[in-house]
């Protein structure tokens, strides 16, 4: 593969960090969060809070809907491609309040005919009649968190379900939908190659449509972090990544995303428009949008504590920050997203998604190139199989003032 050239800069640039402008918005999808769980997993550092005594579901509900409703002004008019309802465990939601919620969502907004909507499930909180009113309710697609079939390494993940109860719950979500993500971790504390392939075999051997495969990590301000277990060594680690990619390939599942892969006709729709630079209001405790309009682009961050963000809702103050993204950091933005996609993106797509010229990315495109990180041809953008290892080092170059200072 080769560069293809890309013409020089307009003359009269933009200042740094001014506004870009787009020619056309981009898709627009719908993030829920859920902040409640069961348990708070020691490896887990997502906006989730353990439920001591009853959760305010009925306060919480109605507090999104109130968000929702003081987010309308911004994106007014526009379609939802997707709906993703996450956490936390919004498997918790009683199937009346999702129906609610549900029903809520489309009276305010006017979602495609055919949008994926999607459910995160625990295992260890479901069952067949929870399930069956969900798919009622409108839910297309589930995820369930299972992360390991071995027992052991279940409950040195703080996990509260076992392998048996995760096989039944993959049965359950099967019965009742097309469309199920099986969400697994590998570099578990003690765990060997053989163990990470018995996993990874068994996701693929479930009937699950799409399998999501996570190398586990020590986030700050986690208990892994603080006491950090044992854990398998960078060599072994590799090669349990090595593993999953076979197997999964070879159990005919395509690798289209760092950690996500897919049977035919069944990647995740919500995550690819993250991926490709796409649109999201996001709403709920803690929950993170990315907002265009013909202004510029916009981050927005809701009131991360569930306290807080329950006692904003007497106000209509759900939004604890929002910041314009300036044309100085875009180019960083859309490649944190894009370059996750195995087989990477169009270079039209940049411009479309950010309002920058192509020109942009001449330098640190040729920097990535020059060092094996990634290939262009025919306009597309692709990260070699060294870029994916070291995805990092690729994203670095595209980091303002880095590229050609490396």
């Amino acid at each position: 593969m080769r560069i293809i050239p890309i013409a020089p800069a307009e003359p009269a640039a933009r200042a740094v960090g001014a506004q870009p402008a787009l020619q056309a918005l981009p898709p627009l999808a719908l993030y829920l969060h859920y902040p409640w769980c069961v348990r708070k997993c020691p490896y887990c550092d997502f906006n989730s809070h353990e439920f001591k005594g009853d959760v305010p579901e009925e306060a919480y509900l109605a507090a999104l809907i109130a968000d929702l409703e003081a987010a309308l002004p911004q994106i007014w008019g526009r379609r939802i491609v997707s709906l993703f309802i996450g956490g936390g465990t919004p498997s918790l939601i009683s199937a009346a309040g999702l129906d609610q919620l549900l029903t809520a969502i489309r009276a305010r907004l006017p979602l495609l005919p055919d949008a994926e909507i999607t459910l995160e499930a625990n295992p260890g909180t479901v069952e067949a009649g929870k399930f069956a009113a969900f798919r009622a309710s409108g839910i297309n697609r589930i995820s369930l968190g299972i992360q390991s079939f071995d027992d052991r390494h279940l409950a040195a993940l703080g996990r509260i379900h076992s392998a048996l109860e995760a096989r039944h719950a993959i049965d359950l979500a099967l019965a009742h939908f097309e469309r199920v993500n099986l969400d697994l971790i590998y570099a578990l504390p003690q765990q060997t190659l053989a163990q990470a392939r018995h996993d990874i075999a068994a996701a693929a051997a479930s009937g699950a449509s799409h399998v999501s495969a996570y190398h586990l990590t020590l986030e700050p301000n986690t208990p892994f972090h603080h006491a950090p277990p044992s854990l398998p060594d960078d060599d072994l680690a590799a090669d349990m990544q090595d593993t999953v990619e076979a197997e999964l390939a070879a159990a005919g599942f395509e690798h289209y995303e760092t950690s996500a892969f897919a049977r035919p006709g069944q990647r995740c729709l919500h995550n690819l428009n993250y991926w490709h630079f796409g649109d999201y209001l996001g709403i709920g405790a803690g929950a993170h949008g990315k907002i265009s309009s013909p202004a510029g682009i916009v981050r927005e961050t809701r009131r991360k504590h569930p306290r807080e963000y329950l006692d904003a809702a007497a106000q209509g103050d759900f939004v604890q920050q929002r910041s314009d993204i300036g044309s100085d950091q875009l180019p960083v933005e859309f490649m944190m997203n894009a370059l996750r996609l195995c087989q990477g993106f169009p270079l039209r797509l940049f411009e479309e998604r950010t309002g920058l010229p192509v020109a942009t990315l001449t330098q640190p495109l040729l920097q990535a190139q020059q060092r094996g990180l990634l290939a262009i041809a025919d306009a597309q953008v692709v990260p070699t199989l060294q870029g994916q290892r070291f995805l990092n080092d690729l994203l670095q170059i595209f980091f303002p003032g880095e590229a050609g200072n490396m």
